[in-house]
């Protein structure tokens, strides 16, 4: 199973690939997405869409997780995060892949085991978890962070989903 990371920000948007073949993890793709920090937010927003949709079309992932937003102290930053974020869900829906969501400490638990890690903590477990990864930043970090708790956390997720889909029945 092919899995699909991403960090939202407007700045900078994190994506990282992993595969799952049952137990076993490799690391496929990494990288970040930039825009243009003086451009107008639409103009923002639409670059981050266009660059997403074309990860998500070159890599095919079966599945993406996206980062859940946390309150900023600002609450203008708060806003703007939850836009990129908005469209970091968008792009892989209009294609028809699924997409599930996790909070940040989640991701960090999964992946270091302790839901408070810093950004170096969790870089660290990444590199362990994929030997020989080249980490393109620590957004990109994060997201193959967020791929591998997606990872663990999915398959759960589909059996629960399935089960509860019956019980509806």
């Amino acid at each position: 199973m092919k899995l699909l990371g991403l960090d939202p920000g407007l700045r900078a948007t994190g994506w990282g690939v992993v595969s799952f073949d049952g137990e076993h993890l490799r690391h496929v793709a990494n990288g970040t997405i930039r825009v243009k920090p003086d451009a107008p937010l639409a103009e923002r927003l639409h670059e981050l869409f266009r660059n997403l949709v074309a990860v998500v079309e070159e890599q095919a992932p079966d599945s993406v997780a996206v980062e859940e937003t946390f309150v900023n102290k600002n609450p203008q930053s708060t806003l703007k995060l939850g836009q990129a974020r908005g469209v970091a869900l968008l792009a892989p829906a209009t294609l028809g892949v699924s997409v599930s969501e996790y909070a940040a400490n989640l991701v960090k638990k999964t992946v270091v085991g302790v839901g408070h890690a810093d950004k170096n903590q969790v870089q660290v477990m990444v590199s362990h978890l994929l030997p020989g990864v080249g980490i393109h930043s620590a957004d990109s970090a994060d997201a193959l962070a967020i791929a591998i708790c997606h990872g663990h956390h999915l398959p759960l997720t589909n059996r629960w989903q399935k089960k509860m889909a019956g019980a509806i029945r």
